[in-house]
């Protein structure tokens, strides 16, 4: 099975600051509010976490307080062999409060546009 380098980028505005935003991504009980399901999350570069009760699971690469996350994740459907997709939040102070940028890559499949409509 082939590996398509799929990727695309979402974008919305959320009505609270960027601290708030940044702090909810990475809060095990304010990301699983937001997902409607359990969450495992860490605040730690290379800290762990796992959602939707454990079927996506990934690592914390980079973090800027109230700016940037970067972290790598995976599916527990995905291919051993499939590399694991990258997702980049950026956030930036708006007048409505923050504009969330959200990049994914290296989406195995041709699975991007099932995982942007998620946002």
């Amino acid at each position: 099975m082939g590996c398509l380098l799929d990727r695309f980028t979402a974008t919305t505005d959320i009505p609270v600051s960027t601290k708030v935003v940044f702090d909810a991504w990475l809060d095990y009980q304010q990301h699983g509010e937001m997902t409607q399901s359990p969450v495992i999350a860490s605040t730690e570069i290379a800290g762990r976490f796992t959602a939707h009760d454990g079927y996506i699971n990934g690592i914390n690469l980079e973090l800027e307080p109230s700016k940037r996350i970067l972290q790598t994740w995976h599916k527990s459907q995905f291919e051993e062999t499939d590399p694991d997709p990258s997702i980049e939040v950026t956030l930036e102070a708006v007048s409505s409060g923050t504009q969330l940028t959200l990049r994914q890559w290296t989406i195995p499949d041709g699975k991007a546009e099932g995982y942007q409509s998620g946002l």
